[in-house]
This record gives structure tokens, C-alpha cells and sequence, in this order.
């Protein structure tokens, strides 16, 4: 029987997708309260971007090892 370990996605691909995603939101927010339309967008363009290196990390080896299926 093999040892379970549940590290809840706690990988680097998962942290940078974060700290992308939160940035993107944060430059948002503080656009959204200044007026400022072009910098509301660029902000929520970083939110898909966030996504796509999260998947690109993961595929690269930085990401959550899958549990095998074999019982």
C-alpha cells in the first residue's frame, strides 16, 4: 500500500498562476476605482494569461503529479 500525500495543489505552476491572476485583479480594482479604463482591461488580460502559464508550468513538470489509476 503506497502512502497518500495531499499537498492541495501547493505546486510552483499553482503559485504563479495565483500571484498572476491576483495581480491582474489588483491592478483592476485599483483602475476601476481611478477611472481608468485602459489599465481596468490590461489588468483583466493578465487573468487568462495566468491560466495559460499555470497549464504551461504544470506541462513542463512543475505542476501536481497525477496519482496513477492502478488499484
Amino acid at each position: 500500500m503506497t502512502a497518500h500525500k495531499d499537498d492541495h495543489g501547493s505546486t510552483p505552476a499553482a503559485w504563479t498562476a495565483v500571484i498572476i491572476a491576483l495581480i491582474g485583479f489588483t491592478i483592476s480594482g485599483i483602475a476601476l476605482i481611478a477611472a481608468e479604463p485602459l489599465w481596468f482591461w490590461l489588468g483583466l488580460a493578465l487573468c487568462p494569461v495566468a491560466a495559460v502559464v499555470g497549464k504551461v508550468m504544470a506541462s513542463a513538470g512543475y505542476g501536481q503529479k497525477r496519482a496513477d489509476s492502478a488499484g
